[in-house]
């Protein structure tokens, strides 16, 4: 990873010089693509964000810190022979103070979990131990990829864990998520040598798999939540009528449910109602058409932004993917590595969008200016 090197000189100078430290060693401005991770978990299982999504927010915000503390302190020693400017080589924050902020702000993060709810706990339990892992043994093994991946999927569950507390259903949207942190980290291990043309190529192929993948809709349905009355709606009529088993439609019966002589008014839903006389399944249709005013806005929140969340998605990652490969030199690596990683944000955002979440989907996406002002100042990498 590469960084930028702050320039403080003189005592008034030194809070400032401080603050600019860590906000390298803890990368600021990667910071922006976290929340979307529990966001994207919690729109996976249809749950509404709540406090235990933001509780899971902020356990994963500190899990990720803790993990930027960990890898510089764990790479200190490299870092020294090949990015002396790095805040822990430079002398700018110890090695003891790092180590200590990755273990305060691990335990912070597995409390906030533990308040989220016990799911929420059995997921940021290995979350944690993956973290640890990666930064300690993994990172420079032919296994650091696929941890790395693995801590953002399971980031991802971590969200829907304390939605619902039952993640299973976020796994298809986790696995999304973490084949672009695979081929991010792939990327990232050339970031300082270069040489690499195979990685930025395989990055961009991913790419393009993963934004095809987005613009189908997550579910059969619509594409947008049906609401509460909706899916009691789609239940009700899903049972079948008492006639074998198979719904039939309702017999017309003299005397019984005939339509009334021209201009007599009729109940709606009473047997004269000629809307009865139709099979179950019309109710379904009924409640959850796309036209009605309270189905609309929901169409618009997540229909047309999955697709253009999904193009902003692959505009941020394709392009340096694309350079790199032509010419893997460490800058353009660089560079890959992170728009990589500026693309999490629209990536959790489409795939907000995917699950039927508009409104989510536009929160997530609304980090991505926050981000990239603060790496006009700080290296996001």
């Amino acid at each position: 990873m590469n960084g930028e090197s702050a320039t403080a000189s003189g005592a008034g100078a030194r809070p400032t010089g401080v603050a600019r430290a860590w906000a390298e060693l803890l990368r600021v401005p990667a910071l922006f693509t976290v929340p979307g991770d529990a966001l994207a978990g919690a729109a996976a299982v249809a749950a509404a964000p709540n406090p235990r999504t933001l509780l899971a927010v902020g356990s994963s915000l500190c899990l990720y810190e803790a993990g930027m503390a960990l890898n510089d302190w764990a790479d200190r020693d490299e870092d020294a022979a090949e990015r002396p400017h790095r805040p822990l080589p430079s002398g700018r924050v110890h090695p003891a103070a790092a180590l200590s902020a990755a273990c305060a702000l691990t335990a912070a993060g597995l409390a906030l979990a533990a308040r989220a709810g016990r799911p929420a706990l059995t997921v940021a339990a290995p979350l944690a131990a993956t973290i640890w892992a990666y930064d300690l043994a993994l990172k420079h093994t032919p296994a650091g990829p696929v941890a790395m991946a693995a801590a953002r999927g399971l980031d991802l569950l971590l969200g829907a864990a304390a939605g619902t507390g039952r993640p299973r259903r976020a796994l298809p949207s986790a696995a999304l998520l973490a084949t672009h942190t695979l081929a991010v980290t792939t990327v990232s291990r050339r970031e300082t040598t270069g040489g690499s043309t195979l990685a930025p190529l395989t990055a961009l192929a991913t790419t393009a798999l993963l934004t095809r993948r987005l613009a189908r809709r997550a579910t059969p349905t619509t594409g947008w939540s049906l609401g509460a009355r909706g899916r009691r709606a789609v239940a009700e009529n899903a049972r079948p009528a008492r006639s074998g088993g198979l719904p039939v439609a309702r017999p017309i019966l003299p005397g019984r449910n005939r339509p009334g002589p021209p201009g007599a008014a009729v109940r709606a839903g009473s047997p004269g109602d000629p809307s009865a006389l139709t099979l179950p399944g019309r109710a379904v249709a009924e409640s959850t058409s796309p036209l009605q005013p309270s189905a609309l806005p929901q169409a618009l929140l997540a229909g047309v932004p999955r697709i253009a969340l999904g193009a902003a998605y692959a505009a941020t990652a394709a392009r340096p993917y694309l350079h790199a490969a032509l010419n893997p030199s460490p800058p353009l690596t660089q560079r890959a590595v992170g728009g990589g990683i500026r693309a999490m944000i629209p990536l959790q955002a489409a795939l907000a969008a995917r699950a039927g979440a508009g409104a989510t989907a536009l929160l997530v996406a609304a980090l991505a200016p926050l981000g990239r002002r603060f790496a006009r100042t700080v290296s996001i990498t």
